[in-house]
This record gives structure tokens, C-alpha cells and sequence, in this order.
């Protein structure tokens, strides 16, 4: 069943070509299609549309008033169509959600930009670690590092995050360079809680290898608060590059046991599946997916 507005598009389409066989052209269906659509808007009217006979059609003194108000009402439909699909969807809220490391220190600065260039844009920031319900909280764009499993969305992997061992000059010349994981032991430690479960992380290394220190220096559930924690010298830490990487090159923190590393894990960028992707979603969705793909923005290891 053809909606009133096809009907009213189809009729247009067929006064305006003169024929049902043209109009079918034009708009790419069957003759019997447009037959179809003329015979069910006049019983909707109750007036014929147009005269038949075997070898043409031609349309009715009703048929002519009711195409100019008819024209003038798909116009009318058009434009406002239009008028929500253009530029007022580079305006309006974008929800986005990442980790509070990550989200202090650089969503304001890669968003400023778009900020400055659609000043009708709003921003709805909201910084967890843990993963976020995208339809409980609006969310329109996600970042986060580690393994996105839910099909609800749809999730691309943008730069890997290495994981170093660090600690300050300070602490390394009061105790020593580790060299083995029992050394490492024996060392004033940081131990990071999982907000959600309120368990300890563990210390990852090379060979699928884990950590978990039994009488740390150091235990707290904020990824910035350990970072403080280990530039003050108070213990050593195992620290995601995009924190760390700044501190390695100005020398304020060291890296050791290099050649036990962890393999990278991944940061990704995720929307949610279900329904279309407005412009000022997808505008701010590819600038985002930009940025963090950038290494010279959003550090992903130190150069070999």
C-alpha cells in the first residue's frame, strides 16, 4: 500500500509527463505502478484525476486544480525535509564517553577545533573506566582501550597502547634496576583496583605472563593518582604509554624490564549499531578516529 504523499508524487510526476508510460519512467516503476497509485488517489478524493480511453490519458479540469495545490504542497514538504537533513545536523548534542585519563587529556583538545568551526555543536562528555550503556546514557561515540565483545556496537581499533614499567631517577638510585620479575618483587609497588569489581589488576608481561604484587606501596583505583604516585618516587608502576610517554621523554620517569613487555592492547573507537549516523555524529566520529590515529597527538610507545 502507497502512502498519501507517493500517491500525491506519483500523480504530479504522470501530470507533468502526459502519459502513465513517461511518468513510469521518470520515476522508475512499472506503467501498472503509476496506474495503481492514480486509481487509489481518486478513490481517496472521489474525483477522477485524469480522462482514459485506449489510447491515451489526459487530465481532468479537477485533476489540473488539484496539481497546482499538490505541487505546491511537496514543495512545501521538500524544503522541510530538507531543512533537518542539512546544516542544522552539524548542530545539536553528540554524547561521548572514554576513560578519565584519556578524556582529561585529550578529548578538550581534539574537539576544540570542531568546537571553534560549528559553535552550534554540543558536547556531552562522560568519563568512566568502565564500559558505558550507550542507550542509557545517550551515547553517540566511544573510546576505550583494551577488547570491546559486545555486538551492540561497532568498534574499530585506531593505535596500540604499549605498557611500560617505570619509575622515577629518584627511586631507581635509592633501590636498583630490576632485572628479573623476583627482583621486581621486592620493590615498592602500585597496584591499580577495578572500579567495577573492586579486584586488583594485574601486572602483565611478555610470554602471557602476570603480576600481582603481595604487599604493594601503592594501592588506588585512579590511573592518574598511580601515575602521581610513581613520579613521586613512591613506587614503581606499570603504566599505559599514553600516560607515561610524556614522563619518559622529559626523563622524570625510566622504563625497566623492557624485554618483558606485554603484548599492546588496543585502543578503539565504537558507536553503537542500531539506526542511522546523523552528520554531526559522523563529523565528530571521523575527527575523533583522526586524532587518535595520529601519533603525534595521541602517543602510542616510544620511537625504537
Amino acid at each position: 500500500m502507497l502512502n498519501r504523499m507517493e500517491m500525491v508524487r506519483i500523480f504530479c510526476t504522470a501530470a507533468e509527463a502526459g502519459s502513465f508510460r513517461e511518468a513510469a519512467t521518470r520515476l522508475g516503476i512499472s506503467p501498472q505502478g503509476v496506474t495503481r497509485a492514480i486509481q487509489a488517489l481518486e478513490a481517496e478524493l472521489g474525483e477522477s484525476l485524469f480522462h482514459r480511453n485506449t489510447r491515451q490519458v489526459s487530465i481532468t479540469a479537477f485533476g489540473q486544480d488539484y496539481a497546482k495545490d499538490a505541487r505546491s504542497a511537496l514543495e512545501h514538504f521538500d524544503t522541510l525535509f530538507r531543512s533537518h537533513r542539512m546544516e542544522p545536523e552539524l548542530s545539536g548534542r553528540v554524547g561521548i564517553t572514554a576513560p578519565h585519563a584519556i578524556g582529561r587529556r585529550f578529548l578538550i583538545p581534539f574537539l576544540q577545533p570542531l568546537a571553534a568551526a560549528h559553535p552550534d555543536l554540543q558536547f556531552d562528555l562522560r568519563l568512566e573506566d568502565q564500559m558505558t550503556d550507550a542507550v542509557e546514557s545517550h551515547i553517540d561515540i566511544g573510546i576505550r582501550v583494551g577488547v570491546i565483545r559486545d555486538r551492540r556496537y561497532v568498534a574499530r581499533a585506531l593505535a596500540p597502547v604499549p605498557f611500560y614499567v617505570v619509575g622515577s631517577p629518584a627511586l631507581i638510585e635509592q633501590k636498583t634496576i630490576p632485572r628479573s620479575l623476583d627482583a621486581l618483587a621486592q620493590l615498592p609497588l602500585s597496584v591499580l583496583i577495578d572500579q567495577k569489581n573492586g579486584r586488583p589488576w594485574p601486572w602483565l608481561f611478555a610470554d602471557g605472563q602476570t603480576f600481582t604484587p603481595r604487599q604493594p606501596a601503592l594501592i588506588c583505583d585512579d590511573p592518574d593518582t598511580e601515575l602521581e604516585a610513581t613520579l613521586a618516587g613512591m613506587c614503581f608502576g606499570q603504566i599505559p604509554a599514553y600516560l607515561a610517554e610524556p614522563h619518559l621523554r622529559s626523563g622524570k620517569l625510566v622504563s625497566v624490564l623492557a624485554d618483558l613487555a606485554p603484548a599492546t592492547w588496543d585502543l578503539f573507537i565504537y558507536r553503537p549499531q542500531q539506526g542511522p549516523v546523523s552528520k554531526r555524529v559522523r563529523l565528530v566520529y571521523d575527527h575523533l578516529k583522526q586524532a587518535f590515529s595520529n601519533p603525534e597527538l595521541f602517543p602510542q610507545g616510544l620511537e625504537a
